[in-house]
């Protein structure tokens, strides 16, 4: 699911865990049509399990911690319901562990969606999704909103009556500028492991640290899918052994503002160990270096869920003298990228289908071309993989060759 998505729900209980990288609380709030709890029994969670229609599953911190909603159980007047998530650490946010929602038949245990919230930063709760009554039907919603003054933003948001501290708090810096929409401020809310109010969680005081060099900060896959920044590297090794199998890179995109359909090509250029150009793999050439790289063709629109266009790359029949590949959109048409919104591009492993690293385009410059990622061989075999994100006046494949090679 994308952020705003809906599905209808095929069953009449579901269960929603959430997983991340770190341990997470995760909560459930009945709402009423006008978005607000009825009283604080309707905020379910690790000291509240149980609540009409809905209960709450802890993990115990080797599984996600869940929550199981019963549509035929609800009270009268309930009209949805949220299931939230924050960081089990003091202080810490979303940035970098973005946690994935799965919503599953809680009879069957059959997966009915998924949901990933992009493009987190300093939110330190989350409301990730809500099961909700529209026309007589339930539905299940992707929401992902973020709040920055942690769980205490989300109770007071929904009408959760939380205490006063026993003493005062100590002073906090305030956070640079409210996030949108605006959220009251800071106010103490239980702790869900304890029975003693607690001072909320403030945002930190300073912003957070900018993105690591290319090489620095490197990370791998053993603690599941990897969210880049720009310039950011994860090493493509999971449980201390390279990932030497059949990977796809996923790119896509939609006209901004709902503008007009966007023509844009996604392509992979292949180098040597000198930066030397071995080939070029795009929709007038659909395989190189035997086979090891396919393009899945050309998307002229630009609209629709989902990857636009896909390349496959076969690590392991990659011939020794490729060790670089750069993956990069173009506009042929001339259309320049400020007219485009959601640019991305993810690895995906293409014997499970599952989301190794995401990278987000979140600037846009008024030109042509844009350098999404690079993979790079290292000398122990194993890859890794650049986010980049870098723009440059180049409407072909053809034009990006050099300035690629120069980013290598």
């Amino acid at each position: 699911m994308t952020p705003g998505s809906n599905i209808p729900l095929s069953a009449a209980r579901v269960t929603v865990d959430v997983a991340a990288p770190v341990r997470l609380d995760v909560s459930g709030l009945l709402l009423t049509a006008d978005g607000k709890v009825r009283s604080d029994d309707d905020f379910i969670f690790y000291n509240q399990p149980n609540g009409p229609g809905v209960t709450y599953r802890s993990g115990g911190g080797t599984a996600p911690d869940a929550i199981t909603v019963d549509t035929s159980a609800l009270p009268p007047g309930i009209e949805k319901i949220v299931v939230t998530a924050s960081p089990d650490a003091a202080g810490q946010t979303f940035q970098g562990i973005e946690p994935t929602a799965t919503i599953r038949n809680a009879d069957d245990n059959s997966v009915l969606a998924t949901f990933t919230p992009p493009q987190l930063g300093t939110e330190t709760a989350l409301v990730i999704v809500e099961i909700y009554l529209r026309g007589g039907a339930w539905k299940a919603r992707a929401v992902g909103q973020g709040y920055a003054n942690g769980l205490a933003g989300i109770a007071t948001d929904f009408g959760v009556t939380v205490e006063e501290p026993a003493a005062p708090a100590q002073p906090v810096t305030p956070p640079p500028a409210p996030m949108q929409p605006p959220v009251a401020p800071p106010a103490p809310v239980m702790d869900p492991r304890r029975t003693t109010p607690l001072a909320p969680t403030a945002p930190p005081a300073a912003p957070p640290a900018p993105a690591a060099a290319p090489g620095a900060g490197k990370i791998n896959l053993d603690k599941g899918r990897v969210s880049l920044q720009k310039n950011q590297t994860v090493s493509l090794v999971k449980g201390g052994r390279p990932l030497l199998s059949q990977v796809k890179m996923g790119l896509g995109w939609e006209p901004a503002y709902r503008g007009k359909d966007i023509d844009l090509d996604a392509s992979v250029i292949a180098y040597g160990p000198q930066r030397n150009h071995i080939d070029s793999c795009y929709f007038g050439k659909l395989q190189i270096v035997g086979g090891a790289i396919r393009h899945s063709g050309d998307n002229l629109t630009g609209e629709g869920g989902g990857d636009d266009e896909v390349i496959t790359v076969d690590l392991g029949r990659l011939p020794q003298e490729v060790s670089g590949l750069v993956f990069t959109v173009n506009s042929f048409s001339g259309q320049k990228f400020t007219e485009v919104a959601k640019a991305y591009c993810r690895l995906i492993d293409a014997g499970s289908g599952e989301e190794l690293v995401r990278f987000d385009l979140t600037n846009a410059e008024p030109q042509t071309g844009v350098m999404m990622a690079k993979l790079i061989r290292q000398y122990s075999g194993e890859w890794e993989m650049t986010a980049m994100g870098d723009f440059v006046k180049a409407r072909t494949v053809r034009n990006m060759v050099k300035p690629a090679a120069q980013a290598l």
